[in-house]
């Protein structure tokens, strides 16, 4: 039997390739970890996509997400094979809700929508507003090597509803990003409050770039917890 591995879900204009720098944490610490692209089509196809990854391992996953990437894990963390879900910066949503409609349209807002750029049946971001709102305390070169990574998403994956609301009953941690311009801090502590657990930093919506070890620490720890519950492989025996 193998030790539970980390599944990570990138958010929206993003792609597998922002969970890099942590995954090379992850993987220092010991801990294997698997990072899904995404189509980015509708919440739909995003979800069968995290299920796939899921299947294809075959072992008893962390589920994480970031941002949109957490109404994914709200999904697709029905799986069986889920054992504990992270939400960073993450939509962490309930029954009827999505990315662009969710109960606490009274708390502020963020200038997100100003930055999109909608052509047809895409948005994309405006580059320069877009990448001060995502990465408005990230180094000048690593925001350039982000942003020019982006790619445009579906219309459709803002108003997907989740099938599942795996939070109900699979254990949750929500990393509240209390800079962030892209979520609004008081948005995140609101959805944050349905989680098991809940921790705050000082950063702005992107610490996968800003502080990659820290992100690796948290899911570090819960691949850790899962591990030791009775019955994972290499648990201590139940008393």
């Amino acid at each position: 039997m193998t030790p539970p591995l980390a599944v990570l879900v990138h958010g929206l204009w993003h792609g597998a390739w922002c969970w890099d720098d942590v995954r090379a944490a992850l993987s220092a610490r010991g801990v294997d970890s698997v990072a899904v692209d995404l189509p980015l089509t509708d919440l739909a196809a995003d979800t069968a996509a995290v299920r796939a990854a899921l299947d294809a391992a075959g072992r008893p996953a962390v589920l994480v997400g970031h941002s949109y990437g957490g109404a994914v894990v709200t999904a697709a963390g029905a799986h069986p094979l889920v054992r504990e879900l992270v939400y960073v910066a993450a939509f962490q949503l309930d029954d009827g809700e999505s990315v662009s409609r969710t109960r606490f349209a009274d708390l502020p807002d963020t200038r997100l929508a100003e930055a999109m750029v909608v052509d047809g049946d895409e948005v994309g971001l405006d580059p320069v507003l877009g990448a001060r709102l995502l990465y408005g305390d990230a180094p000048a070169d690593v925001t350039a090597a982000a942003v020019a990574r982006l790619r445009p998403v579906g219309r459709r994956v803002f108003r997907g509803v989740p099938e599942a609301i795996a939070w109900r009953s699979v254990p949750s941690t929500s990393v509240v990003c209390t800079a962030d311009e892209v979520v609004h801090p008081e948005r995140q502590r609101a959805m944050a409050a349905r989680a098991t657990r809940t921790v705050e930093w000082v950063c702005g919506h992107s610490p996968l770039a800003t502080r990659p070890d820290a992100v690796a620490g948290v899911v570090a720890g819960r691949v850790a917890a899962v591990a030791a519950e009775p019955g994972q492989p290499g648990a201590a025996p139940s008393r």
